[in-house]
């Protein structure tokens, strides 16, 4: 059987082969960047954590998220901090759309408090009415504060999916998120984001990937110039 949507593809491969492709490809990754604990463990503070770390380099988010929790203990103290001192202490911290980011963290907690009795959602659909929620920050809630089987799309995620072939180069990263599950079993799913990540910052990055040192070399089609970087979305 042809790959699906094998149009979208700049390269031929029928969706077997496409599949125990991936499948090696995960087995890999899983291998070189094994962690000994991938769950944050708490979805509230998995949830913060990921509104902070929007367009924010990991050390300062996992900083300031450890500050906040410092000071604010637990969501019925976020939620009834203003918004005002909130994004001040984001400000102070060296945050990034900090006013953004203040008025989601407080109307978020509220919301949950309000409408969920102080328990994060497990469906992905609530999850995404929340205020500065979007999917793939849903998708991380679920994975690392749930551990349930899901796979976050960051910008890393779908670099390499598209560079690998995994995906067609254009789509948008919650296509990317459907070919992936449909290549990989489901129960290597929760590896694929921190695993992914950690290549396309020590290996497959954005700019001058090191393709020499890549232990995908064999299986890469961007490697072997099937996929140009001209083509990736």
């Amino acid at each position: 059987m042809a790959a699906k949507n094998s149009q979208s593809f700049t390269f031929e491969e029928n969706w077997e082969e496409k599949k125990r492709r991936a499948q090696e490809i995960v087995k890999r990754l899983i291998n070189h960047y094994q962690r000994e604990k991938l769950l944050i463990g708490d979805p509230y503070k998995t949830l913060i954590h990921c509104i902070i770390s929007q367009r924010m380099r990991d050390e300062v988010t996992n900083k300031v998220w450890e500050m906040l929790f410092k000071k604010y203990k637990n969501i019925e103290n976020i939620a009834n901090t203003s918004v005002e001192e909130m994004q001040e202490f984001l400000r102070n911290n060296g945050v990034g759309l900090w006013k953004t980011k203040g008025k989601w963290i407080v109307q978020t907690s509220q919301i949950i408090l309000r409408e969920f009795r102080g328990k994060v959602p497990d469906k992905i659909e609530e999850l995404m009415k929340l205020p500065g929620i979007g999917r793939k920050c849903a998708n991380i809630v679920l994975a690392y504060g749930f551990g349930k089987q899901t796979i976050p799309v960051d910008t890393h995620v779908n670099r390499i999916s598209k560079r690998l072939g995994l995906a067609p180069p254009t789509v948008a990263p919650e296509k990317v998120e459907e070919y992936l599950k449909k290549l990989i079993p489901e129960d290597l799913w929760i590896y694929v984001n921190h695993a992914m990540v950690d290549h396309g910052k020590s290996i497959c990055r954005p700019i001058g990937p090191k393709c020499h040192e890549c232990f995908f070399q064999d299986l890469c089609p961007y490697k072997n110039n099937l996929i140009k970087k001209e083509h990736i979305k």
